[in-house]
C-alpha cells in the first residue's frame, strides 16, 4: 500500500512540473524569428505584432532577421528551436507551402512546427511598366502573345509567392513570358521603373507608392476581392482569369511540442493583439486582411495552398537548390 501511494505521489508530481512551468511563462524575453530580410512585408508584420505581444506577454519580444533560400533558413531555425515557447517564427506562403515542390531535402517537416495562426494575408497585383503599351490584361495577354518570349517579369527571387503567382498567371493566359530573379522584391521593381523587365506580380503594399506616381500601370488584383487600397483595379476573375488566385500570407509558427497551455497563451496573445488598432491600422494601410485562425483551421489552410502550389511548381520546373 505504501509503495503504491509513493508511486501515485510521483506520478502526480511528474504531471504538475509541464504545468507548473506552462504557468511561470513567459520569465524572459521571447525570440521571434522572421525569415526574411529586415525592411520586407515578413519584417513589417512580424514587428508590428512583436510590439503587441510584448506588454499582452509581459515579456519583450525581439524580432531576429533570418533569411536565405526565400524564408526555408528562418523557418528551419523555428523548428530546431527548444520547445519551451521561448522561440517563435514567423512563416509564408514561400516557405512553408511552395518549397517543399522545391527543395530536394527540406532542413524542417511538418512534424517540427505547429502553425498558429495567420497574422495577415495580403493582396498581390499584377502591373505593367508605363513604358509597355497596354493598360488591361486583355492587352497585355495579346501582346505578349504577338511578342512571343519577349516579355520579362520579375521577381523578388526564385521559388517565392512572386515566381510562382506570374507562373501561374502565364499558364493561365497561355502566353510565353521569361522570368528575370531577384534577389528581393525591391531590386525587381527598380528595374520595372526602368524598363528592365515588363512585368510583375507582387504584393499591392510594394507596388503602390509607384502606382500612385504613375510610374506603374496595375491590371488586376490576383485575389477574389478587389484591393481597398485600388478599388478600380479588376480582380483576375473579372478580367477572365478566375484560377489565378495568389493572396500571400505570413503567418505564426512554434517549435513543436511546446506545451499546450503555452500555446494557448501565444495564439490567444496573437489574435487579441491583431484585433488591436494599433496593429491593425498599419497592417491594413499596406493593404493586409486579417484573418486569425485556430491551429487546426491554419494547418488545412497550409494544406490547401500546398495543393494548390504543388501542380504550379511542376508545370514551371522551377528549382531550388
Amino acid at each position: 500500500m505504501k509503495r503504491r501511494t509513493i508511486l501515485k505521489a510521483a506520478g502526480a508530481a511528474a504531471l504538475v512540473v509541464p504545468t507548473a512551468q506552462a504557468q511561470a511563462w513567459p520569465n524572459r524575453p521571447i525570440t521571434m524569428y522572421v525569415p526574411f530580410a529586415a525592411g520586407g512585408p515578413s519584417d513589417m508584420f512580424g514587428r508590428i505584432l512583436a510590439r503587441g505581444l510584448s506588454p499582452e506577454l509581459g515579456q519583450q519580444v525581439v524580432v531576429e532577421n533570418k533569411g536565405g533560400m526565400g524564408g526555408v533558413v528562418g523557418v528551419a531555425a523555428t523548428a530546431k528551436a527548444a520547445p519551451d515557447g521561448y522561440t517563435i517564427g514567423m512563416n509564408a506562403t514561400g516557405p512553408t507551402a511552395i518549397a517543399p515542390f522545391m527543395v530536394p531535402n527540406m532542413p524542417f517537416e511538418d512534424k517540427d512546427l505547429v502553425p498558429l495562426t495567420p497574422i495577415a494575408l495580403v493582396q498581390m497585383i499584377v502591373a505593367v511598366s508605363s513604358r509597355l503599351p497596354v493598360s488591361s490584361v486583355p492587352e497585355l495577354v495579346a501582346y505578349a502573345k504577338a511578342n512571343p518570349g519577349k516579355v520579362n517579369y520579375g521577381s523578388s527571387g526564385p521559388g517565392g509567392i512572386s515566381h510562382l503567382a506570374a507562373e501561374l498567371f502565364k499558364s493561365a493566359a497561355g502566353i510565353d513570358i521569361v522570368h528575370v530573379p531577384y534577389r528581393g522584391a525591391a531590386p525587381a521593381v527598380q528595374d520595372l521603373l526602368a524598363g528592365q523587365v515588363q512585368l510583375v506580380v507582387l504584393d499591392v503594399s510594394v507596388l503602390l507608392p509607384h502606382i500612385r506616381s504613375g510610374a506603374i500601370k496595375p491590371l488586376a488584383a490576383t485575389s477574389k476581392t478587389r484591393s481597398a487600397l485600388l478599388p478600380d483595379v479588376p480582380t483576375t476573375a473579372e478580367v477572365g482569369l478566375p484560377t489565378v488566385l495568389s493572396d500571400n500570407w505570413y503567418g505564426l509558427t512554434t517549435p513543436a511540442a511546446v506545451p499546450k497551455p503555452v500555446l494557448d497563451r501565444i495564439h490567444a496573445a496573437t489574435v487579441a493583439v491583431l484585433g488591436t488598432k494599433e496593429a491593425a491600422e498599419p497592417m491594413l494601410a499596406q493593404g493586409a486582411v486579417i484573418r486569425p485562425m485556430t491551429p487546426a483551421e491554419f494547418a488545412d489552410f497550409i494544406r490547401q495552398e500546398r495543393e494548390k502550389w504543388g501542380p504550379v511548381v511542376k508545370a514551371s520546373g522551377a528549382k531550388m537548390d
